[in-house]
């Protein structure tokens, strides 16, 4: 078998299995999936995760409800809406419909809204 067609039978996968070509051909694979990224720069990474996509952080407030931390640039991305109704907005998609008890603007020493804490409860 000349040189050519042997290369166009690998490409092909034309051997049966058990035969010595094909042991040959399942090496390579194997030799390229598991040293190929040890020498190979494919440029893959695992995507980078954001702990808090929508800047919701929550916590159980000890009676059976829970305090959502919201970023204040999710609220104020609704200035449309009245706080309580634009806190609703960002909360229910994490945590279901809820009823908001209270909310507490928390800000910093310029006094700029950094956060809202809002303590909810399911009906």
């Amino acid at each position: 078998m000349s040189l050519a067609k042997t290369l166009k039978s690998y490409l092909l996968w034309t051997h049966e299995r058990g035969s010595l070509h094909y042991d040959v051909m399942v090496t390579l694979i194997l030799l390229f999936i598991f040293i190929g990224p040890k020498y190979v720069n494919f440029k893959d990474k695992p995507a980078e995760r954001t702990p808090h996509q929508t800047g919701v952080v929550v916590n159980p407030d000890g009676q059976g409800g829970f305090f959502y931390q919201v970023d204040a640039s999710a609220v104020e991305s609704q200035a449309s809406l009245p706080v309580e109704d634009a806190l609703l907005r960002v909360i229910e998609p994490v945590a279901g419909e809820v009823r908001l008890v209270d909310y507490k603007a928390v800000t910093d020493a310029n006094g700029k809204v950094l956060f809202y804490r809002a303590r909810v409860h399911r009906p």
